[in-house]
C-alpha cells in the first residue's frame, strides 16, 4: 500500500468523527492514533519476550528498564499485556484499558501522547461512544516497518498534516518541506565529503535541524548516508515548536533507535535547546516571512548583551521576517574549522538576498557571511514548490571548511527552470523537481563549474531540438546557417566582494537668493559650503572600484559642485540573484511587426469577405 492510499484509508476515520468533531479537530484524534498504531505494530513481535523479561526481573527485585529495551530491540517498550487488538475484547472497559496501555509505555514514548493531549481525546471519544469504533478502525491497519517503511510512514504523516492544515486554514508548509527539496539539500550537503560517503568508512557525524517539524530532513539525511555508506552513522538532533509535529518527530526517532533526548521541544530563537553543542551538518527550512515579535525581547537582549559571543552578533533583521535569525543561529552551531568545520543548508525566500540597505541588519548579516567566506552556493528553486506559498525560494549552502578551489568564491545556480508539472496540485504546490533535475544541480555544485543552457535557433527563429546544458569545460553546439544560439546562464561563479558596495552620500551646496554658496560661520564648518538637504543623494559604488574615480566619472560631469561626505559612507552587501541570470531579449524590429500586422489584416479581411458571400 503506497503512502497516499494509506493516508486515504486513515483519513476515512474522519467519517466516524463527523458531527461530534469539527473538521479542524480531526487531527487531534487521527494523528495520535496513527502514532499509537505505529508503535503498537513495532513492538508486536517482541511483546512476549518483553513481558517474560519483566516478570523475571521483577521477581529478582531488579530494575528492568535496560533489560526491557534490549528485549524490545527498540529505544522504547510497553509493559502492558494489552495491544490495540486485545483492547477490543473488553468493550465495557475500553477507556480504562487504553489509559493503562498508554501508561505502560516507557517515559520517552509516553511523552509523545502527552504532547498530543491524547488523554483529553480519549475521554471525549468515550463520551461520544466513538472510542471502540476508532480503535477498531486503527487495529485493522498494519503499520509494521516491514509493511510500511520509515520513509513511507513519514510521507503518510506529512499527507495527513497537509490535509488537516488545509481544512483548518493553517499553514501546512510550517510543518514540513517537500521531499524533493530535502533530497536536493541532502545531496548538496554531502557531495563534497568523500570520507563520509565512502563505503566501509565507519564515521560518526552529527546532524541538526532547529526547525525539525515532523523530522523529514533528519530522516532523509540519515537514509541518504545509510544508502551510500551503511557503516557511517548520523546522530540526529533537532528542536520543534509545534507540539504535534514534535510528537511525530520524536516517535520517528524512537523507531529509528536515535537518542530522543536530542529532540527538544520549544522555541529555538528564545530558548536554544542545544546551547552548548556544535554540529557537523545542519539543515533547516524556517517559516517564510513570519515576524519574530513574540521573541523580540529575548533576541534583542542576547544581541545587545552577548554580541558575537551569542548567536545574533552580526545584526538583527526587521521584525517582520525572522528567517535570517535562523541563519545566524546555524552559524553559531558550526564546529570550528580546526575541529573539522561544518556545512549547512537552509531554505530562504528572496528577501534575505537583497532586503535592507548598507548598515541595515540584513546587510550586516550578508556582510558577515561573505567577508568571512562562509557562502558556498545559493540555488534558486522553481516557484510553486511549497505547499503554502508560490513565491521564489532559495537554498543557501554555507560552510567554514570550503575546498581550496572554492575559497573566496560564491556559486549561484538558477534551477528555477528545473521542474515538471505535478499530476495533481497539493495546496500551492504545483511543480516538482525530478531526480534528473536534482542530479543536474548536484553535479553543477559538485564540479564547481559555470554552465549555460544553449538553445539552437534556425534562420526563422524556430527552436531546433532541446536546449543543451553546457559547462565551461564542454564543447558548445554550433549555430546552423543563418541561425543563432540563445544562451541562458544556469551556473555562475563570483568572488565574494562582487556582492559588496559602498554607499556614498553626495552633497551639493546650499545657495542664497543670489545663487552663491552659503558658507559656514563657525566651528568645523567655518568657511565651508553648507549642504542642501533637498539636493542630497546617494550612490552605491562597487567594492572593486575606486570611490574617487567612480565619483569623478559618474557624478561630477552632472554636478560639478558636488562632494562626498565621507563620514556617512557605509559598506553594504546584497546578492541580486535574478540580475545575474537576466538575458536581454532585443525587441523585434518595427519593420517585422508592421509586416506581421499587414499579414493579419489581410487574413481578417479575407475572412470577413467569405462571411458576406
Amino acid at each position: 500500500m503506497n503512502h497516499q492510499a494509506l493516508s486515504s484509508f486513515i483519513w476515512s476515520v474522519a467519517d466516524l468523527l463527523r458531527g461530534d468533531y469539527r473538521q479542524s479537530e480531526y487531527g487531534k484524534v487521527i494523528l495520535p492514533f496513527t502514532v499509537l498504531r505505529r508503535l503498537d505494530c513495532v513492538l508486536g513481535s517482541t511483546k512476549a519476550a518483553v513481558l517474560a523479561e519483566l516478570d523475571s526481573k521483577s521477581k529478582a527485585g531488579l530494575s528492568a528498564d535496560l533489560f526491557l529495551l534490549r528485549k524490545a530491540g527498540q529505544s522504547f517498550y510497553n509493559t502492558s499485556r494489552l495491544d490495540l487488538v486485545k483492547l477490543l475484547g473488553d468493550q465495557d472497559h475500553i477507556r480504562q484499558n487504553l489509559h493503562a496501555y498508554i501508561e505502560a509505555f516507557s517515559p520517552a514514548a509516553r511523552d509523545i501522547f502527552e504532547r498530543f493531549d491524547f488523554y483529553a481525546q480519549i475521554e471525549r471519544l468515550s463520551k461520544a461512544n466513538l472510542l471502540y469504533l476508532v480503535i477498531e478502525k486503527f487495529s485493522n491497519i498494519d503499520l509494521h516497518p516491514t509493511v510500511v517503511d520509515n520513509a513511507s510512514m513519514g510521507l503518510v504523516f506529512e499527507e495527513l498534516i497537509r490535509k488537516f492544515a488545509e481544512i483548518s486554514n493553517e499553514t501546512a508548509g510550517e510543518h514540513f518541506t517537500p521531499r524533493e527539496v530535502i533530497r536536493l539539500m541532502v545531496n548538496l550537503l554531502f557531495v563534497e565529503d568523500d570520507d563520509v560517503l565512502t563505503p566501509g568508512n565507519a564515521v560518526v557525524r552529527t546532524l541538526y535541524d532547529p526547525t525539525a517539524g515532523t523530522g523529514g530532513m533528519l530522516s532523509m539525511a540519515d537514509e541518504y548516508l545509510s544508502e551510500h555508506n551503511p557503516q557511517a552513522r548520523l546522530t540526529l538532533h533537532g528542536q520543534e515548536l509545534n507540539d504535534e509535529s514534535y510528537a511525530i518527530c520524536k516517535a520517528d526517532m524512537l523507531i529509528k533507535g536515535q537518542n530522543i533526548e536530542n529532540i527538544i521541544a520549544g522555541n529555538t530563537l528564545s530558548d536554544d535547546g542545544h546551547s552548548s553543542r556544535k554540529f557537523d551538518y545542519m539543515l533547516s527550512n524556517p517559516p517564510f516571512g513570519v515576524e519574530w515579535k513574540k521573541v523580540e525581547k529575548a533576541v534583542r537582549a542576547e544581541h545587545d548583551q552577548k554580541g558575537f559571543d551569542g548567536r545574533f552578533g552580526p545584526g538583527l533583521p526587521r521584525v517582520s521576517d525572522g528567517s535570517m535569525l535562523f541563519l545566524m543561529h546555524l552559524l553559531s552551531k558550526m564546529r570550528p574549522a580546526v575541529d573539522g568545520g561544518s556545512r549547512f543548508g537552509i531554505v530562504l525566500n528572496g528577501s534575505p538576498l537583497f532586503t535592507g540597505g548598507a548598515g541595515s541588519g540584513e546587510s550586516e548579516i550578508r556582510r558577515y557571511v561573505l567577508e568571512n567566506d562562509l557562502v558556498e552556493a545559493i540555488v534558486g528553486l522553481p516557484t510553486d514548490m511549497f505547499y503554502n506559498t508560490g513565491i521564489s525560494t532559495y537554498v543557501w549552502i554555507l560552510s567554514n571548511r570550503k575546498p581550496a578551489d572554492r575559497k573566496g568564491f560564491v556559486q549561484l545556480i538558477d534551477a528555477s527552470g528545473f521542474w515538471q508539472k505535478m499530476r495533481k496540485s497539493l495546496g500551492s504546490k504545483r511543480k516538482e523537481m525530478s531526480e534528473a533535475h536534482i542530479a543536474t544541480v548536484t553535479r553543477l555544485f559538485g564540479d564547481f563549474v559555470e554552465a549555460e543552457a544553449i538553445t539552437v535557433l534556425d534562420a526563422t527563429g524556430q527552436v531546433v531540438g532541446e536546449p543543451q546544458l553546457v559547462t565551461s569545460t564542454d564543447q558548445a553546439p554550433g549555430a546552423p546557417e543563418a541561425g543563432r544560439l540563445k544562451r541562458v546562464p544556469i551556473s555562475r561563479i563570483f568572488r565574494n566582494e562582487a556582492f559588496g558596495y559602498t554607499t556614498i552620500t553626495v552633497e551639493r551646496p546650499l545657495r542664497d537668493r543670489a545663487g552663491a554658496p552659503v558658507l559656514g560661520a563657525k566651528g568645523k564648518q567655518k568657511a565651508k559650503p553648507q549642504s542642501d538637504g533637498a539636493l542630497r543623494d546617494t550612490e552605491n559604488v562597487p567594492l572593486a572600484e575606486d570611490i574617487q574615480a567612480y565619483f569623478e566619472r559618474e557624478v561630477l560631469p552632472h554636478a560639478a559642485d558636488a562632494w562626498i561626505d565621507n563620514e556617512k559612507s557605509k559598506v553594504g552587501y546584497e546578492i541580486p540573484f535574478n540580475k545575474h541570470f537576466y538575458v536581454f531579449e532585443p525587441p523585434r524590429s518595427l519593420h517585422a511587426i508592421d509586416e506581421e500586422l499587414k499579414t493579419l489584416t489581410t487574413s481578417i479581411m479575407k475572412m470577413l469577405e467569405d462571411l458576406t458571400e
